[in-house]
């Protein structure tokens, strides 16, 4: 058989990396529409937030000078910082809330020896196929019957055992060797400080993942709170945004986008710096 010449060879190369510099630039190309795609609300959620209503209304969306009318209306408008310190209480709460019980549940699932231990792992993770909607009546007339309405509690209470989380946390912890529990038993480590010494520190990763996930979803939370209140004093912010539409019907766009801007900050902030780590625990915690 005839061995490729040099001219040949060259060709076939030149060919290869003519493809391969195509498929960098398709890349590229595809990579940068989805970027404008995504960044566009934002951006334009941003400008819009330092336009004047006038510029607005004449179609104006690029303001000309730095106009901060429409950040301190949303406060004077609303007690938009009461809907901020809400929702903050709230979703500190109710992370630390699911994440000790989260872990204490995917505890007593791997290092507690129990009858039906596996039925019960199986009923808890069917509960991932009810839609959360369906239970927001029963949960209603649950807090409304125990005078939790427009309460931090009743707010929090309902969301404070998360499958998600139970299911994260054992597949974690079936990670850990058998062998450091049995030197545990053997040192006369009880079971309390089993968790609290030895399980706490190694599911750190998925606890953090755990954290900025939680968090995330209670801060962008928006039926549950709309149910739940009645009034601003226990309003989270999402709740807060809508009420920042004008009472005369005009609604104030630049106004209505600078409180998004800022009830935006926070999940922007999370996701900016803990990507990477959310991507770690979610990867770690699934695969055993």
């Amino acid at each position: 058989m005839m061995p490729f010449s040099k001219k040949s060879s060259g060709r076939v190369a030149g060919s290869g990396l003519r493809t391969s510099k195509s498929g960098l630039v398709a890349t590229y190309a595809v990579l940068t529409i989805a970027a404008v795609a995504i960044g566009f609300p934002i951006l334009f959620s941003i400008s819009l937030s330092f336009t004047p209503l006038e510029d607005i209304i004449n179609g104006v969306f690029i303001p000309t000078s730095l106009f901060l009318d429409n950040y301190v209306n949303a406060f004077e408008a609303q007690p938009f910082a009461q809907f901020i310190v809400n929702s903050v209480v709230v979703g500190v709460a109710g992370t630390a809330l699911q994440i000790l019980f989260s872990m204490l549940a995917a505890y007593a699932l791997v290092f507690i020896p129990f009858g039906g231990k596996r039925i019960i792992f199986l009923v808890i993770m069917a509960t991932m196929m009810i839609p959360a909607e369906v239970l927001v009546v029963t949960n209603f007339q649950t807090i409304r019957a125990m005078g939790l309405i427009d309460t931090y509690a009743g707010l929090i209470l309902p969301g404070v055992a998360t499958t998600f989380g139970i299911f994260l946390y054992r597949q974690n912890m079936m990670q850990i060797p058998s062998e450091l529990k049995e030197a545990a038993d053997v040192a006369g480590l009880s079971r309390f400080q089993f968790f609290v010494r030895v399980v706490v520190p190694m599911v750190m990763n998925t606890t953090v993942t755990l954290a900025i996930y939680f968090f995330l979803v209670t801060w962008n939370a928006y039926l549950w709170p709309l149910v739940s209140t009645t009034n601003n004093t226990a309003r989270t912010v999402q709740i807060g945004l809508r009420t920042l539409n004008s009472s005369e019907g005009l609604s104030d766009f630049g106004m209505m986008a600078a409180g998004a801007v800022i009830t935006s900050i926070p999940t922007l902030l999370l996701i900016f710096f803990g990507q990477k780590r959310l991507q770690e625990g979610m990867t770690k915690g699934a695969l055993k």
